[in-house]
């Protein structure tokens, strides 16, 4: 692999010690010519970075598709269940509207049951009243046969 372009530091080794001089000043540095990467190596790295990118961009698009699929899927089984809910709602109506017509229909007999209970009650009341004065009768009797 080719190393990156650019200023590299480099030491020179001095003939006679066999010691790189220069490497001691960080302020000597020298250019290296910079070299274009090989064109095979271009090519083969833009294929990888396309295929990779491609992947990439099927993965996305793939998962994408999934959610919409979901969605859909979702939305079905809503509007399955809406179309559930609406027949329960038409025959709670149907069934209500039934119930009413079936009160309406024993409305007069409900009344006729509140009258006779009121006459039941007033009759009652009546009694009640013809037992205490019979008592009382009956006690002036006794007072009156004890004389």
């Amino acid at each position: 692999m080719e190393e990156p372009v650019g200023l590299r530091r480099r030491c020179r080794s001095a003939p006679e010690s066999g010691v790189q001089a220069g490497c001691e000043d960080p302020a000597v540095e020298t250019a290296e010519e910079a070299k274009e990467p090989a064109e095979a190596d271009i090519n083969e790295l833009c294929k990888d970075m396309f295929s990779k990118m491609a992947i990439y961009l099927t993965g996305e698009l793939t998962a994408t598709s999934e959610d919409y699929k979901l969605l859909e899927n979702m939305n079905k089984l809503t509007s399955l269940k809406y179309l559930e809910m609406k027949d329960i709602a038409i025959n709670i109506s149907r069934n209500l509207k039934d119930l009413n017509q079936k009160y309406a229909a024993l409305q007069p007999y409900l009344e006729q049951i509140n009258l006779i209970e009121e006459q039941v009650a007033a009759l009652e009341q009546a009694a009640y009243k013809l037992d205490a004065y019979s008592k009382k009768l009956e006690a002036k009797y006794k007072k009156l046969e004890k004389r």
